[in-house]
């Protein structure tokens, strides 16, 4: 094929016309395409931050992030990726895990006694069994009596029919040897009760005698008579699977068998009762930092189906959970739920992520959704709402600075931080967290310019620096990071 080259003349001085020369046109390179990085350089420290660290004493390293939540930006950061020793602060992740595990405010723990299925009828439960099993979600919220009880199980197997039975048997989901290392120094077994919390049991065995004897008393209450005073251990809970049909090569798949033999029928529960909201027990954890109810928290993530009984099995699902949300876990290691453990370690930057997640998805309190029902304002639960009107569930669990409240236990409002940041007129809402050279703030506090904004202030040192410089020096950051944002 001839191709036609059409160019213009060009005139030389005299007239004469030429052709112009045409240099061969350069290759043209296909490049492919390469991602485009475009590096953000975090902002450092305001002036007034800067200031309120140079009373640091020598020696303590520190770690800031502040940053918007909606999205928004970092405003500020020192250190935000370093791994540090975060004391109570862990307390966060824990409540953050299993606040997400129970499915929010509104979820529940749940307890139930059961009796083999093939001892129920239609009307209910035979008079006589050989054995009534109580089995519980693992959290240490259950009680003697009251509407999540023994009593009250006790009272509703006696409804159903119940009258006699040979033996009570216990839960024993969880693993409390793996539990061992934690330095609460009490066993997590699958079944607590809530009135434990100031004279625990001191082996797993004391917890099941103390939990079966008052499990018997409570059944010989309501009526039921209960032939040994011995609690025996149950077998883990095994739903019955219907096998599958065999079928023919190419043949849709066959629907499993409708009947279940009697024989195999797994137990069937009798009596149930469901615990008040988790965000209740949270703020009693969170507020006064209570370190024993903190691992039991975390014992719930332990428990079937999540969990794998073990405390490196609750540990993994926080993981998971953090990682679900976003945050790195690089450099990230967790050791307990409490914050004891000189082994675990959080960033700045990972409590920032938390604390935002926690805040942009929140979970309403059931109060809040209540009058947002009523008022027929959806709008109401929307995150800045919930935060404004105290109705995020996470949040409002945590203390609460400057409410000068002065109680031993530190469980009010303020908690921890009660006697903190008096008279400054601050929003401020965190969880503190102290050890030997150890100090810790993050949380939520409101800018001067009307923004929400989370941080995390961690300061590790040695083991003799001042605690209580070191939070005098919190409170001035935060101050100071109001007055700039």
């Amino acid at each position: 094929m001839r191709r036609l080259l059409l160019c213009s003349l060009l005139l030389l001085p005299g007239g004469a016309a030429v052709a112009p020369t045409l240099a061969a046109a350069p290759a043209v390179t296909q490049v492919p395409d390469v991602p485009v990085i475009h590096l953000t350089r975090e902002p450092g420290l305001s002036a007034g931050v800067r200031a309120a660290l140079a009373d640091l004493p020598r020696g303590v390293r520190v770690g800031i992030l502040l940053r918007e939540v909606n999205g928004g930006p970092v405003l500020e950061a020192q250190d935000p990726d370093g791994a540090f020793i975060p004391a109570s602060t862990t307390k966060l992740v824990t409540a953050a895990a299993v606040l997400h595990s129970v499915g929010g405010a509104d979820g529940a723990w749940t307890a139930q006694l059961t009796v083999p299925a093939a001892q129920v009828g239609a009307r209910g439960v035979q008079a006589r069994v050989k054995a009534v099993t109580l089995r519980g979600s693992g959290d240490p919220t259950l009680s003697l009596k009251g509407g999540y009880s023994l009593r009250a199980l006790a009272r509703q197997a006696y409804a159903r029919g119940l009258r006699e039975v040979g033996e009570v048997r216990l839960d024993e989901t969880l693993d409390a040897a793996s539990f061992a290392s934690l330095i609460v120094g009490v066993p997590m077994t699958g079944l607590r009760l809530d009135g434990w919390h100031d004279d625990p049991p001191l082996s797993a065995l004391q917890a099941r005698v103390r939990l079966g004897a008052a499990l018997i008393a409570e059944l010989r209450r309501a009526g039921v008579r209960v032939a040994s005073d011995v609690p025996g251990g149950a077998a883990p809970f095994t739903p019955y699977l219907p096998p599958v049909p065999q079928n023919a090569a190419g043949d849709p798949p066959a629907e499993p068998e409708a009947f279940v033999p009697v024989a195999r029928r797994p137990e069937q529960g009798v009596a149930v009762v469901r615990s008040e909201s988790p965000q209740v027990v949270l703020a009693r954890t969170l507020r006064p930092s209570d370190n024993l109810l903190a691992e039991g928290l975390l014992a719930t993530l332990a428990h079937p189906p999540g969990g794998n009984g073990t405390l490196s099995g609750a540990l993994a699902r926080e993981r998971a959970f953090l990682r679900q949300i976003g945050v790195n876990l690089a450099g990230l290691k967790l050791a307990d739920g409490s914050g004891l453990s000189r082994e675990s370690r959080l960033s700045p930057r990972a409590l920032g992520t938390l604390l935002t997640v926690m805040h942009d998805l929140p979970y309403p309190t059931p109060a809040a959704q209540d009058i947002a029902l009523k008022a027929a304002q959806p709008v109401r639960l929307l995150p800045g709402a919930l935060y404004r009107d105290r109705g995020n569930a996470f949040i409002e669990a945590l203390p609460q600075a400057g409410t000068g409240e002065d109680v031993p236990a530190q469980d009010g409002r303020g908690g921890t931080l009660a006697l903190r940041m008096r008279g400054l007129n601050l929003d401020v809402r965190a969880k503190t967290g102290t050890l030997p050279g150890v100090s810790a703030l993050a949380g939520y506090v409101t800018g001067r310019s009307g923004r929400t904004l989370a941080f995390a202030i961690l300061m590790n040192g040695p083991e003799d620096t001042p605690i209580l410089t070191l939070r005098a020096v919190q409170d001035r950051v935060v101050q100071a990071m109001v007055q700039a944002h």
